[in-house]
């Protein structure tokens, strides 16, 4: 059940707002039902789970599978599941719908493409971790990154057991040295024109800004990269006087005491607090709650859903 009041003031908040930052992390598509464990890993990954005890898309992606042949086939699962497979969460399409015809952007950590799929302007995303729907040269020997649909399907076809034929180890048209994942996880990682651009338009949006009634909402986002989103929504919010800064996440929603009167944190599901919000927004309702600028003490802490 999702708690009315905060609901509302999150309500009051997007209406109110001249911008919106969104900041998604790994939470929000938890709470459109894309679980790394499971029945929906077990489904796709049994294999692997058989033969190395792997019991999670996170924990598999890092073991030391014996052989180049069966780390694509782990990996080919694992795309086709969290990328190409998986459809599109209820959650994200929601979310787009509360954002129609406001002046948004959307910063990310997660790598599924899942606002894309829900048809979000993409001039408006910057992924800054990357995209599993991208391949690039493991060296590298140059920026760029390689659309892999075909491929990943095309290795996942053919995997027998827990792994794919030698000859479809995916290679770098330019070097031929072994293709990666573009996903952050070294000094490896390639920032290519298309990451530079959205790097662009996000500090283009920020500085466009500035100073106005911005709201930063952030979504799902825990502790394992701050620096990336947290704590920058933090600063912003604490230099803008007349911003407010939104938290949902499921045990991990805070906010820091210097913009405690201009923040909202609920600690609940995301899902259920998108879909009470839109609710409220499609039946223009307003809020019930006390304004933003007189938060009462308790207002801001955790709200229970």
């Amino acid at each position: 059940m999702v708690n009315q009041i905060a609901a509302d003031r999150l309500a009051r908040a997007v209406e109110g707002a001249e911008a919106i930052v969104i900041g998604a992390g790994a939470g929000l598509s938890a709470s459109a039902g894309f679980d790394y464990s499971g029945e929906r890993f077990t489904q796709w990954c049994k294999p692997w789970e058989d033969a190395y005890g792997v019991h999670d898309f996170y924990r598999a992606g890092f073991y030391p599978f014996p052989t180049r042949e069966e780390f694509w086939g782990y990996w080919s699962a694992s795309v086709m599941a969290n990328r190409y497979e998986c459809g599109v969460g209820e959650v994200y399409s929601q979310l787009k719908g509360i954002l129609e015809g406001k002046d948004y952007f959307v910063l990310t950590t997660n790598v599924d493409h899942q606002f894309q799929l829900a048809g979000f302007d993409k001039e408006r995303l910057f992924y800054t971790q990357g995209d599993y729907g991208l391949f690039q040269c493991s060296e590298p020997c140059c920026e760029e990154t390689f659309d892999n649909e075909e491929m990943v399907r095309a290795m996942h076809a053919a995997t027998v057991g827990t792994a794919i034929p030698r000859d479809m180890i995916p290679r770098c048209p330019h070097c031929g040295q072994e293709m990666s994942l573009n996903l952050r996880a070294d000094d490896t990682f390639v920032e290519d024109e298309g990451w530079r651009s959205a790097a662009r338009r996000y500090r283009d949006f920020l500085n466009r800004t500035a100073g106005k009634n911005v709201l930063f909402l952030e979504l799902g986002v825990g502790f394992n990269t701050p620096g990336i989103i947290k704590y920058p929504f933090w600063g912003m919010a604490g230099k803008n006087k007349r911003a407010v800064f939104a938290a949902i996440n499921q045990g991990e929603a805070y906010a820091p005491s210097e913009i405690e009167e201009r923040s909202i944190v609920i600690d609940g599901d995301i899902a259920e607090v998108i879909s009470g919000v839109s609710g409220i927004l499609s039946r223009g309702a307003r809020s019930r709650g006390a304004p933003l600028s007189k938060a009462r003490p308790g207002v801001q802490g955790r709200m229970p859903i």
